[in-house]
C-alpha cells in the first residue's frame, strides 16, 4: 500500500488540545496515519498539495438507514423494520444493508467515510446498528463495529405500527411499558445466565445484554416529552445512551444534561409539522454543546440526503455554534459516542487513514466541497478540477 503524504494544508486534527487547528503535514502509512506534524518530509510518499486547501477526519454520521431504505424504484424497498413484533431487537442491520447502494457514493464523495446504519423506528426494540465505511463492496468487510448499538425507538412509529393492527403498543402509555417491561425481562435474563441458572435461549434478550452490561450504546429514537422518559428508564437500568432527533430539546436541556446522555440532533432541515416534528429547535445544538453534552449532528438518510450534511452544520453555526464545535459534530464526537474514537474521529498517529481534503470551511463557505476522500489510505475519490 501506497504512502501518502499531505502537505501545507490546514488541518483539523479535532484533538483536545489547544493548538489542533493548525497548518502542518500529516501522513499516511499503511492504511493508518503515521505522523502528524507541522513538516513532514518522505522522498518515497505520494504526495498531495494541500496548500490553500482543508485538512479533516473523515466525516461520520451517526444516524442513517441508506442501504436499508431504497427510494431510488418504482416501487419502495423497506429492509430496516421488521415491524412483526415491538420487541425484534435481535435482528441484524447488516443483513438487510445493499452496499451497492448509490447513496453510498453520495456520501464519500461529500467527504463522509464511516456511517452507523441502523434499523427504522417501526418497533420499540428494532435491531443491532453497525458502523461501517461508505466505500467497498462487501459488507462484512465495510463493517467497523458489529453491533454497535440497541435501537430503540419511542412516540409515534411504532405507536402507529400496532396501532393499525390493533394490538399492544398503539398509545405512548403502551409504548413506555413495552421499554419498562423488556428491560425488566432482559435484566432477569443477565441474573439467571450470570448465576448459571439454566432458561431458554432468548436472541431478543441476548442482543439487550451488551447494552446492560455497557458494552454498547441505546440509540433511542424519541422527541419531545418522550425524551423524559428515555431518560427515566434508561437511569433506571444503568444504560449509556443516545437521545436520536432529539427535536423539542430546548424544553429539557437540564434533564438531558443531567442524564449524561449523548444527542443525535436531527436531521436539522426537516419540516415542521403537527406532532412529533412540530418543534424543530436548530439552536438546541448549541445550547446542549454549551452545557457539555456531547452532541453529533445527523442526516437520517435517506430520509434527506448524504449531503444535506452540510447544510445542517451550516445552520447549527447560524445559530450561534462555533464552526470548530460544529465540525466536531460530524468527526470526533460521533467516534466517542460509538466507542471507535480510537480509529476513527481525528487526525492523530494510529488512527484510520480516513482523511478528506476540502476546498473552502465546512459549515462558512457555501461553495465548500471535498477535493479527495481518502479511506484506509486509499484514495478512493478525487474531484476532477
Amino acid at each position: 500500500m501506497a504512502k501518502i503524504l499531505i502537505k501545507g494544508g490546514t488541518l483539523y486534527t479535532m484533538t483536545d488540545d489547544e493548538k489542533n487547528i493548525f497548518q502542518g503535514d500529516i501522513l499516511l502509512e499503511n492504511g493508518k496515519i503515521k505522523a502528524v506534524a507541522e513538516q513532514i518530509e518522505d522522498a518515497d510518499a505520494e504526495i498531495i498539495d494541500a496548500t490553500g486547501c482543508y485538512v479533516l477526519p473523515g466525516l461520520i454520521d451517526a444516524h442513517s438507514h441508506i442501504g436499508l431504505f431504497d427510494f431510488n424504484h418504482d416501487k419502495s424497498v423497506d429492509d430496516a423494520n421488521e415491524m412483526t413484533d415491538p420487541v425484534s431487537a435481535a435482528v441484524d442491520a447488516r443483513y438487510g444493508m445493499n452496499p451497492k447502494a448509490r447513496e453510498l457514493k453520495v456520501a464519500y464523495e461529500h467527504g463522509i467515510t464511516s456511517i452507523l446504519f441502523t434499523p427504522g423506528s417501526g418497533d420499540v426494540f428494532c435491531g443491532q446498528p453497525f458502523v461501517g465505511k461508505t466505500y467497498g463492496d462487501n459488507i462484512f468487510e465495510m463493517t467497523v463495529k458489529a453491533p454497535a448499538a440497541v435501537k430503540i425507538a419511542l412516540g409515534g412509529n411504532p405507536k402507529n405500527t400496532f396501532g393499525d393492527m390493533k394490538r399492544l403498543p398503539m398509545t405512548r402509555m403502551g409504548v413506555a411499558h413495552v421499554l419498562w417491561d423488556t428491560f425488566r425481562k432482559a435484566k432477569e435474563y443477565l441474573d439467571k445466565k450470570e448465576k448459571g441458572e439454566k432458561q431458554p435461549y432468548d436472541a431478543n434478550m441476548e442482543a439487550i445484554i451488551p447494552a446492560l452490561r455497557g458494552e454498547i450504546p441505546c440509540k433511542i429514537h424519541c422527541t419531545q416529552y418522550d425524551m423524559l422518559t428515555a431518560i427515566e428508564v434508561a437511569k433506571a437500568y444503568g444504560v449509556r445512551f443516545s437521545l436520536e432527533h432529539a427535536w423539542g430539546a430546548t424544553d429539557y436541556l437540564d434533564e438531558i444534561a443531567e442524564s449524561g446522555c449523548d444527542i443525535c440532533y436531527g436531521p436539522i432541515a426537516t419540516y415542521r409539522s403537527p406532532g412529533e416534528r412540530r418543534k424543530v429547535d436548530v439552536e438546541a445544538v448549541k445550547m446542549l454543546d454549551d452545557r457539555g453534552v456531547n452532541v453529533a449532528i445527523i442526516t437520517d438518510s435517506p430520509i434527506l440526503s448524504e449531503e444535506s450534511l452540510y447544510h445542517h452544520i451550516g445552520e447549527a453555526v447560524r445559530e450561534g455554534l462555533s464552526q470548530e464545535r460544529a465540525v466536531r459534530m460530524v468527526t470526533i464526537n460521533p467516534a466517542r459516542q460509538l466507542g471507535l474514537e480510537d480509529r476513527l474521529g481525528s487526525l492523530e498517529a494510529g488512527k484510520d487513514a480516513d482523511v478528506i481534503v476540502m476546498k473552502g470551511r465546512l459549515g462558512l463557505d457555501t461553495d465548500a466541497k471535498v477535493l479527495y476522500t481518502i479511506m484506509d489510505g486509499n484514495v478512493i475519490y478525487r474531484r476532477e478540477v
